[in-house]
């Protein structure tokens, strides 16, 4: 069973982090979610991990702040450069020692590149290797919805305008009832051509525990990151990106770029999946994962037996 861990941060906000396997595994894993969602989107990867590398990998999971079980925040702190920030301090906390391989879905992989941006030797110290998932270092460049420019406009339009009420209203979660009723929606942005029904229930638990001022006040930052140029100096790493070619918020040139930016990357494309690549396409997922981690663990053994 996975430990519990409260992480009180530099500015009074709890994350509630999970965690398995011992602390001087030889590698650690951290598994970053998107926007609006919460640490158990993973739930088909810490099987795996668990089953396939028992307690030579630490695994870490953990709720950004507004989301899940983790607390909230004050409205100028709901910003991909906080959440870098908090990435460094949840590290610090419950993996402090040896090398850590760097999982994000979405907002969770721009978390990432926040945090290489803004902690260039934490990061260089303590990052062995990079799995993006469905995500982008371009903002919403590329985020058309897969719909024409012209209506994705209006539609980004609305967005932000409603981001910007949402943000303003704090700790009030989305009420469950609307969410029901917003299933058909949720499901339309966010998946494929195929869906467990198990999965949208999930998803749409995670909006619901997420406050409306997390839904609203990360919007403006995603929307503007940039990173590429960071990106561009970590090649060095084993790395990995996967993306859905059904994916209507990062689509696959998203992925393209960044594996761009990371000539050595693994891309790979999932024909009729979307957003959420770790629910429809876990094979691949799974895949992708565990051939970084190996990737490292040979890396951390040669380092291990060299005089």
């Amino acid at each position: 069973m996975p430990e519990h861990v409260e992480v009180r941060l530099a500015d009074d906000v709890r994350l509630h982090v999970e965690a398995s396997g011992p602390v001087d595994a030889e590698v650690t894993a951290v598994l970053l979610h998107g926007w609006t969602l919460d640490g158990r989107s993973w739930h088909r990867q810490l099987a795996e991990l668990r089953e396939r590398f028992g307690d030579r990998v630490r695994v870490v999971t953990y709720d950004a702040r507004g989301h899940g079980r983790s607390g909230c925040m004050a409205l100028r702190t709901a910003t991909l450069a906080q959440l870098g920030d908090d990435l460094a301090a949840v590290l610090d906390a419950v993996a402090p020692a040896g090398p850590v391989v760097l999982v994000g879905h979405s907002m969770g992989g721009m978390t990432i590149m926040e945090y290489a941006h803004r902690h260039p030797g934490h990061f260089a110290a303590r990052a062995a290797g990079l799995v993006f998932v469905s995500t982008t270092a371009e903002g919403h460049t590329h985020t058309v919805y897969g719909l024409s420019p012209r209506i994705a406009r209006l539609i980004r339009l609305a967005e932000t305008t409603g981001a910007g009420v949402l943000a303003r209203c704090g700790a009030w979660r989305p009420p469950r009832a609307l969410l029901r009723a917003l299933r058909p929606s949720i499901r339309w942005m966010l998946f494929g051509d195929r869906c467990d029904p198990t999965d949208i229930r999930l998803v749409t638990s995670a909006v619901a525990r997420a406050t409306l001022r997390s839904i609203g006040g990360f919007r403006a930052s995603i929307g503007a990151q940039h990173r590429l140029d960071t990106l561009a100096a970590l090649a060095h790493l084993p790395a990995a990106a996967l993306v859905g070619d059904r994916d209507r918020l990062t689509p696959p040139p998203c992925a393209e770029s960044i594996a761009a930016a990371l000539p050595a990357t693994e891309l790979t494309v999932c024909p009729g999946a979307g957003h959420m690549l770790m629910m429809e396409r876990p094979a691949q997922v799974n895949a992708a994962l565990t051939g970084v981690l190996d990737r490292v663990l040979a890396g951390a053994r040669e380092a291990s037996t060299r005089p």
